[in-house]
């Protein structure tokens, strides 16, 4: 049977499969409170956590990671929808039929090789 190394150990992942009992890993969530003997969970609001907003925020150095002042970025993909006799466009959200067609767009080489062989692979078949 085959070890890892020790650096290689300190890579690797530690389950609770490896340790003894009593091992919890946890979910990095952090405690915000406790389990009660009845069962229920009882919130500790000296552990839960509080953002301070600063008083001058429109005058505040440190900005924020978007700007407030972007306008909503529009959808790529519209539908065409008849409605009263006219064409409307809408927006609509990414389906899987819009992903195959990015997908073609960038890998054409191989969608020309995919459709190459779908051409002669009915030949190489002998008829029954």
């Amino acid at each position: 049977m085959f070890k890892p190394s020790q650096p290689m150990m300190a890579r690797l992942r530690l389950t609770t499969k490896q340790v003894n009992g009593g091992y919890y890993k946890g979910t990095r969530s952090g405690s915000m409170g406790y389990f009660a003997k009845n069962g229920s969970y009882v919130i500790d609001w000296k552990k839960v956590r509080t953002y301070v907003v600063p008083e001058d925020l429109d005058q505040f150095k440190l900005t924020p990671f978007v700007t407030k002042a972007m306008t909503p970025t529009k959808s790529r993909y519209t539908d065409e929808v008849e409605k009263d006799g006219k064409f409307v466009t809408r927006e609509k959200a990414f389906e899987g039929k819009d992903y195959l067609e990015l997908w073609t767009s960038d890998n054409g080489q191989e969608v020309l090789e995919m459709e190459r062989l779908d051409r002669v692979e009915p030949e190489a078949k002998p008829a029954q």
